[in-house]
């Protein structure tokens, strides 16, 4: 062995100490999901999905409201944007939970909250006004409502959290509606959970230097030890 087989040896362990190295997901914390439904669903903005499969994505949002953006399989076309409030359970699962509100006689189920694999938190979704009350008349429990005249942001394209039909939905103002369609503040619909469970929670976004450290320390002692195989590995002599 001379020394540039030596040299390349340290260089393709390098290449696989980076290969193998954990690192964050997107989905970790934008959510992507690949859903399929076996019948038609219901979203807002009066969004029937086929039978078919789709993708769930959670926009980068440091607030309580979230932007949901449903796309078709290949991710080439959005269906909708969707805002969504945090939805908390008890217990989380290992598998996607989709949540449906009861439906009138050859309708599709509405969706009615998101949740990922892993998390008590979940996205619930929030209709436009006129919808939200048929359907709190339906299930019998209240909806997340907002103005109807918002709805048209919810199919408008959309890409970043700047663009005009996400800064919209933003800042709608939200109700809740009840079964007997009496607007109420969403305070009175939906509870916090205790603080020692939201604290326990898996933060959405993980810190970006996390797993990084182990490895640039891997690939220093990796130079270094080239470095000292160049000094004193005896040279090739013809």
């Amino acid at each position: 062995m001379n020394r540039f087989k030596v040299v390349a040896t340290i260089f393709f362990l390098g290449l696989m100490a980076m290969a193998l190295s954990p690192s964050v997901k997107a989905d970790d914390w934008n959510k992507e999901t690949r859903v399929t439904f076996s019948h038609p669903v219901e979203v807002p903005g009066g969004i029937i999905l086929p039978a078919g499969t789709y993708v769930f994505k959670l926009m980068d949002s440091p607030s309580n409201r979230h932007i949901v953006q449903i796309f078709n399989k290949e991710k080439t076309h959005i269906y909708a944007t969707i805002l969504t409030i945090s939805n908390f359970r008890l217990r989380a699962t290992d598998k996607t939970v989709m949540t449906f509100g009861e439906r009138a006689v050859g309708s599709p189920e509405a969706i009615r909250a998101w949740f990922y694999p892993g998390r008590n938190w979940g996205e619930e979704f929030v209709y436009p006004r006129k919808r939200a009350s048929e359907l709190a008349r339906v299930t019998d429990l209240p909806v997340l409502a907002m103005p109807s005249e918002f709805e048209p942001f919810i199919t408008a394209p959309a890409k970043s959290m700047n663009d005009e039909p996400i800064v919209a939905l933003k800042e709608a103002p939200l109700k809740a509606v009840t079964p007997t369609g009496e607007e109420v503040e969403i305070a009175e619909v939906v509870e916090p959970p205790p603080a020692q469970t939201r604290n326990a929670d898996t933060p959405d976004r993980l810190p970006q230097t996390a797993s990084q450290l182990p490895l640039l320390a891997l690939i220093g002692l990796l130079s270094l030890g080239a470095g000292f195989a160049l000094r004193f590995f005896p040279k090739r002599t013809d």
